[in-house]
């Protein structure tokens, strides 16, 4: 999957779209739209947590961080036990993965506090009244997509597309 990034003038024309793309076979649960708070959005797919946070990097990093220290954690338990204990290949395994556990989980809360550093470059656009549309599709029609709505909206900015998208979001 591609993220195509779109930005749209106006709600009117973001609902044309949305359903041109509703047309080309696009489910809506692959199409996130990101407007400046107080827009009205009735019928639009809002994008949801994920999307408008840095919560999936943030997790991402915090996975590794975590299941780094919480490996090297556990190589140091087993190398310098505590007295009277004796650790062993599953002392590490269980740190490192607590670890692991202990870094994503606490990543992720400082993610969702953050907004989504991909969307940084059209805070200025959205905060201007623009919205900015995310739209998830196979590789093998990112063009056939932008063609479709270079065609029926040329006031439409297509921004980019993203080389890949998390799986989960």
């Amino acid at each position: 999957m591609r993220r195509i990034y779109f930005l749209l003038p106006d709600v009117d024309v973001a609902r044309k779209v949305v359903d041109e793309l509703l047309l080309a076979r696009i489910s809506d649960d692959h199409i996130h739209v990101i407007a400046k708070e107080g827009t009205a959005m009735a019928d639009l797919p809002e994008a949801s947590l994920a999307q408008k946070s840095d919560v999936i990097p943030a997790m991402e990093r915090g996975i590794a961080v975590g299941g780094a220290t919480g490996l090297l954690a556990g190589v140091v338990a087993v190398t310098f036990p505590p007295a009277g204990l004796v650790l062993g290949g599953g002392a590490v395994l269980a740190i490192a993965l607590a670890g692991t556990g202990f870094g994503a989980i606490m990543s992720t809360m400082i993610g969702v506090s953050v907004p989504n550093t991909r969307h940084k470059q059209f805070e200025e656009a959205v905060d201007a009244g623009q919205i900015l549309m995310l739209v998830d599709v196979p590789k093998d029609r990112v063009d056939e997509i932008e063609d479709m709505v270079k065609q029926h909206h040329p006031e439409v900015d297509i921004e980019g597309t993203e080389p890949t998208i998390p799986v989960f979001p």
